[in-house]
């Protein structure tokens, strides 16, 4: 198999497998018991706290666990719905786990303003400012896109959210482990992230909270008050410290990660826009480096997914890798339904060969010449 849909998940790194396997089998004590065992895995896990929190230049005591990104952006989200502010704003590229949380909170009274982008896929500054008012009191904007991998300025999108008293949430879950990320710099409020996007366990996740945010949130979940009472539950020991040791690997191996994949994503996108007629979807100087969206017109991509069977890729969010529907984010792009269908999202990842690429590019060119309409 050749496995170029990181965005999606990607593989578990050997190094955090044998990190977590102790907490299967020997130190299996559950955290919250006063035994010496169950303190020893107490101090592991404190240690993954520290971890997580090293790797986004946070503080141990901001970082909730959780059982993944879509947790923790209901948590940050529905959090705040007894907050005497009712105004939300964010953007219609996000992922739909942002998007479905906010119509949950329109259904219950709250305003919500989706900002459109433009044909790059980058949001206007100057919409989002005339679009926060003094009824604003969040502004969720993620940092990396999932299908196109385009990014946002971050940090003048929060400097816009405080200047008006708003929060900041920021989903971080496609930029963490890939590229520096310092909550303090881009002065974020709240920032959830998963594991399993930068080869760690799938069932862990994480969101930081400020000391700000922290004042204003509710609990979604309760129960015997973990996690400074804002989780409760039975913390799921192994995949924390999968979660601590992959934070530890990406601090070390990013730099090295981004210059290797950098090339493996170039040569691939360069051999398949020899296909006539393709083109990239979105802005290519501000994007992720593992991440190419090509469009082939007049191959339906789903038709394309399923014939290269032991190449894995996607024509949409991670959790929908082949849907007859276009992708809302493309389609907020401006593209024609014809178009998004024909699109494919190409993410690239630590255990990305170069051998991979070329055998890739073969097959894709070969298939989607046979294949085209």
């Amino acid at each position: 198999m050749i496995y170029l849909d990181n965005n999606a998940t990607t593989r578990l790194d050997d190094r955090v497998l044998n990190t977590m396997l102790p907490y299967f089998t020997e130190n299996y004590a559950n955290a919250g018991s006063a035994h010496l065992a169950a303190l020893t895995v107490s101090e592991a896990v404190a240690n993954a706290a520290w971890q997580t929190a090293n790797l986004i230049g946070a503080k141990e005591e901001e970082i909730i666990f959780t059982s993944g990104a879509t947790e923790a952006i209901n948590l940050a989200i529905k959090g705040l719905a007894n907050q005497y502010r009712k105004h939300i704003v964010t953007i219609v590229t996000e992922h739909k786990a942002v998007l479905n949380t906010c119509e949950f909170m329109e259904s219950i009274g709250f305003e919500v303003t989706y900002l459109q982008v433009g044909s790059d896929g980058v949001l206007d500054l100057n919409v989002l400012n005339e679009s926060i008012t003094d009824k604003t009191l969040i502004v969720i904007v993620m940092i990396i896109n999932n299908e196109t991998g385009i990014t946002q300025n971050i940090e003048a999108i929060s400097e816009l959210a405080h200047a008006k008293n708003a929060l900041f949430m920021c989903d971080a879950t496609q930029a963490i482990g890939k590229i520096p990320v310092d909550v303090e710099k881009l002065k974020i409020d709240l920032l959830p992230l998963s594991a399993h996007k930068f080869y760690g366990p799938k069932g862990v996740g994480a969101l930081y909270i400020s000391a700000k945010a922290k004042l204003k949130l509710l609990p979604q979940l309760h129960g015997g008050e973990q996690q400074r009472k804002l989780r409760s539950g039975t913390l799921n020991v192994p995949g924390i410290i999968g979660l601590g040791k992959a934070s530890e690997i990406a601090v070390n191996e990013l730099e090295s990660d981004q210059k290797r994949i950098t090339k493996l994503r170039d040569k691939l996108e360069n051999g398949l826009l020899n296909f006539e007629g393709s083109f990239v979807n979105g802005n290519t100087e501000n994007r992720i480096y593992n991440t190419t969206n090509i469009c082939f017109p007049g191959v339906v991509s789903e038709t394309l997914i399923l014939a290269l069977q032991d190449i894995s890729v996607s024509n949409g969010a991670s959790c929908s890798a082949v849907t007859s529907k276009p992708s809302h984010v493309l389609k907020a792009m401006g593209l024609s339904d014809d178009d998004a269908l024909s699109s494919i999202r190409f993410s690239l990842g630590r255990f990305t060969t170069e051998t991979e690429i070329d055998l890739a590019i073969e097959r894709i060119l070969d298939l989607a010449k046979k294949l085209r309409v």
